[in-house]
């Protein structure tokens, strides 16, 4: 079934179960609201009585004192319930935000120890939703779930038990309308819960579509594909809309109706209490506290109408939320191995690897780099280059085969320690909205401005960083949308640097910048790397001639294997791409 269209049990135990797991830490509260909840319930039902007796005896009477006196225990009455309400929405909502927050925490938790499959296959948008609405949803659960129904029906069965052993008449009467109530109730329930279901989806689809169409707006305005995509969202939003008027229709009929029918059980009592109160079988205070029962007995039918859809709304969301963090599908496996550090020997062993069951995008790969020295992969787009370099870092799990560090399986390594001894400059540069300086540092306090700023000037990319507004604390805005592309790698590589990597990883780390800029990255690599071992992907074979070993790779397979002097007296595919390229630059 889709998650996005289940509907859920009100009373589905496993998953309250796991609910109130989260509830453990702030138990005292969480009972205090209990007994809170249950002693207005208890209480609900004393005003009818007070104003029964006042009336039947004092006023009747003509006792004044006694009038006085009952008005003030009526007043303190009020004053207890509004405390007690009180008292009670403050720690209801304490309770749900501090409850959720730590939800939030211990799902982002979990979604920061996913594999990057998880990400392959799941959309942002959904994410997003699970982590804010959902979780936003269970807020209600503990200020409008379980507690508040347990209230609700306490004072349901109090209020009918004061009622018939009041009077057992106008009981009868007054619950005569009960029936067509329910009937109500139950059909806005139902409707409602199939609302919410719309809207939750529509949810759902509206994240996902403006996160991933704002992430790819360079590509929206490239094509000129504006209107097109206005068009989409106007339709998606439509939907959205839609949905949440349909709850809406629903509600603006269900009140009403319920209100007339609360009001038809006060005419019977009316009514009926007239005619017995004209034939002296009935006291004006019974008729008075049968409609004050009305008011209080119909009152918690219509809550429950939406505690209900609440409850199931929340049963749910907490369901998405445990399957999230129940995976151990994509979970990475932690192995205990921490070293300090590494000397950077590498080992592949006849790796096979496939992002889909039997797709295989390597296939039997196998070669050995040293400490120290520099390996190139070379192919066309597809060859299975980056899937090297993310099998490394444990980003993605292999198939069948062995990846040695240092001759340690990667398996093996605790996963912080094989990453951070791991440095990696993508072709596509990531920059978060903050300064520069936390950009490289990525929040490592051991990281110091000095460090940075050796790392930048080895690099080249100290002048450029001083020109800008604040230096090394200009803000670069979202993915570094103020800076060039050029000046995204060269940050992207000071980051590597900085952390001071055994194993530097280059992924066409020069393909996007202009030959001044790729001269100062050659000339900072060739200082660089001295004492780390080297992996490099490049389409420009200017960029790894002096490397140690270079691998072509074909579909998945290595072709040839050698030195660049070796390849090219082997004449074969290597050669073919070195003539290509070396006739583009005289051209």
């Amino acid at each position: 079934m889709n998650e996005e269209k289940k509907s859920g049990k009100i009373f589905d135990w496993p998953t309250l179960r796991r609910l109130y797991a989260f509830i453990t830490p702030y138990q005292k509260q969480f009972y205090a609201l209990v007994a809170l909840i249950l002693t207005g319930a208890a209480l609900s039902p004393l005003s009818p009585l007070l104003v029964r007796y006042t009336i039947d005896t004092k006023i009747a009477s003509g006792d004044y004192d006694g009038l006085t006196l009952m008005l003030l225990v009526m007043i303190g009455l009020l004053l207890i319930q509004a405390l007690i309400q009180f008292v009670q929405t403050y720690l209801a909502g304490w309770l749900g935000q501090n409850i959720i927050r730590d939800i939030r925490v211990q799902l982002y938790e979990k979604i920061l120890s996913l594999r990057l499959k998880f990400f392959d296959n799941t959309p942002i948008g959904r994410l997003v939703t699970r982590t804010v609405s959902d979780v936003e949803t269970l807020s209600d659960v503990f200020s409008d779930g379980m507690a508040a129904v347990a209230g609700d029906i306490l004072q349901l069965v109090l209020i009918i038990g004061v009622m018939f052993y009041t009077d057992w008449r106008l009981s009868l009467i007054s619950l005569a309308t009960v029936p067509f109530m329910l009937i109500s109730t139950y059909i806005f329930k139902e409707k409602i819960k199939d609302s919410f279901n719309e809207v939750r989806t529509a949810v759902s689809n509206l994240n996902s579509f403006v996160q991933e169409h704002i992430t790819g707006m360079n590509i929206v305005q490239i094509f000129s594909a504006e209107k097109v995509e206005y068009r989409k969202f106007k339709s998606i939003n439509t939907v959205h809309r839609d949905a949440h008027v349909r709850s809406i229709w629903y509600y603006s009929v269900y009140y009403p109706v319920a209100d007339v029918i609360a009001a038809a059980a006060t005419g019977l009592i009316v009514w009926y209490g007239a005619r017995q109160i004209l034939s002296d079988d009935m006291t004006f205070g019974t008729v008075t506290a049968f409609i004050m029962f009305t008011n209080l007995f119909f009152r918690p039918i219509r809550m429950l109408a939406d505690r209900f859809n609440t409850l199931q709304m929340g049963i749910v969301s907490t369901d998405r939320i445990l399957k999230l963090l129940d995976s151990d599908e994509y979970t990475v496996n932690h192995g205990t191995h921490a070293p300090e550090t590494l000397r950077g020997e590498v080992s592949f062993k006849n790796v096979w690897f496939a992002y889909n069951e039997e797709e295989y995008v390597l296939k039997d790969i196998s070669f050995d780099v040293k400490a120290g020295q520099t390996i190139a992969f070379v192919g066309a787009t597809g060859a299975g280059k980056s899937s090297i370099i993310n099998l490394l870092s444990r980003f993605y799990e292999i198939n069948k085969g062995e990846i040695l560090v240092d001759n340690v399986n990667v398996h093996d390594y605790e996963l912080g320690a094989l990453r951070h001894n791991i440095g990696v400059v993508l072709q596509d540069v990531f920059l978060f909205s903050d300064t520069i300086h936390n950009n490289i540092t990525l929040g490592n306090t051991d990281i110091s401005r000095a460090r940075i700023i050796e790392a930048a000037q080895l690099v080249g990319a100290h002048e450029f960083i001083e020109r800008l507004p604040g230096g090394y604390d200009y803000n670069v805005m979202e993915r570094g949308a103020t800076l060039s592309v050029g000046q995204r790698q060269l940050i992207s590589f000071v980051r590597a640097l900085v952390h001071d990597p055994k194993i530097i990883v280059l992924d066409e780390a020069t393909s996007s910048v202009d030959t001044e800029t790729e001269e100062l990255i050659q000339n900072a690599i060739e200082k660089l790397m001295k004492g780390r071992t080297a992996i490099v992907i490049a389409h420009r074979l200017s960029t790894i001639q002096k490397a140690h070993q270079i691998i072509v790779l074909d579909k998945g397979q290595i072709k040839e294997k050698g030195t660049h002097e070796e390849l090219l007296e082997h004449g074969g595919f290597y050669a073919n791409l070195y003539q290509m390229q070396y006739k583009e630059v005289i051209n």
